[in-house]
């Protein structure tokens, strides 16, 4: 709730927010998420603000509210995500284990299975620009990796996620922070040596996304999707990544003796 200084500076708290984007929490979440609508500077305990200009300039684009729904409708699990494409379930597991569409979220149901949420109007758009993957049999590459048994799944969503998640910040450490979650314990000591930079990376590390299960069985199934691998090539590619964004962090540290060890 936005107290009343907060109102002075023109900042409300989320759920003013969703309710006058009439989104619901879940909706408005994911609009959040996608850069659809930005956050201002957090308050109390690091809770989500936002102005009163940005809700204003959401509410004026064309097409609000509907436009803005349909942006952020999301389908869980493949019989859904099928009927939205017009295609059966098999076909459609096949093409998101093969990467050719990307899980926006997920969520862990009582089996402590994954369940994958998909951005609906990306499902259309995929098909209506690939019409010939909705039918006929599967590509050469395609069935290489199912020969494989392979899933992209996971790797996709990290990278939407990653990319998202540096989207959101200009600040060298909190981009780097985002690398660094991503990978395994033992990858990041070999790539962060530094205790104290591990310490202020954790510090700054992004909060779980939205849904993320707070009961531990199903939180741990939802953590292993967080963290890279078993693909070695995904691994260095954050490991490297990571390596990158430290050499401008610690430049930053030395130059203007903000946030970070020097």
């Amino acid at each position: 709730m936005a107290t009343a200084c907060d109102e002075v500076r023109g900042l409300i708290g989320a759920g003013q927010a969703a309710e006058e984007l009439g989104l619901s929490r879940s909706e408005f979440a994911r609009a959040v998420q996608l850069g659809i609508v930005r956050a201002g500077p957090p308050g109390a305990a690091m809770a989500a603000r936002f102005t009163r200009t940005e809700v204003d300039r959401v509410r004026s684009a064309g097409g609000f509210p509907d436009a803005l729904r349909e942006r952020v409708e999301t389908v869980a699990g493949a019989e859904a995500a099928a009927a939205v494409m017009g295609v059966g379930p098999s076909r459609f597991t096949r093409l998101a284990r093969c990467g050719h569409v990307t899980p926006v979220g997920y969520r862990i149901n009582r089996y402590r299975a994954v369940v994958w949420l998909y951005l609906a109007a990306e499902l259309r758009d995929f098909a209506a620009r690939e019409p010939g993957m909705l039918c006929g049999g599967a590509p050469p590459a395609d069935r290489e990796l199912m020969a494989d048994k392979a899933d992209l799944r996971p790797r996709k969503w990290r990278e939407r996620h990653v990319g998202l998640l540096l989207g959101r910040t200009a600040d060298p450490w909190e981009r780097a922070a985002v690398l660094a979650s991503v990978l395994p314990d033992e990858e990041l000591r070999d790539t962060v040596p530094d205790a104290a930079e591990r310490i202020v990376l954790a510090a700054l590390a992004p909060p779980p996304p939205y849904g993320h299960p707070q009961v531990p069985a199903a939180a741990a199934v939802a953590t292993r999707l967080l963290r890279a691998g078993p693909q070695p090539d995904e691994i260095h590619w954050y490991r490297s990544s990571l390596e990158f964004a430290l050499t401008g962090a610690r430049g930053q540290s030395k130059s203007t003796g903000e946030r970070g060890p020097t």
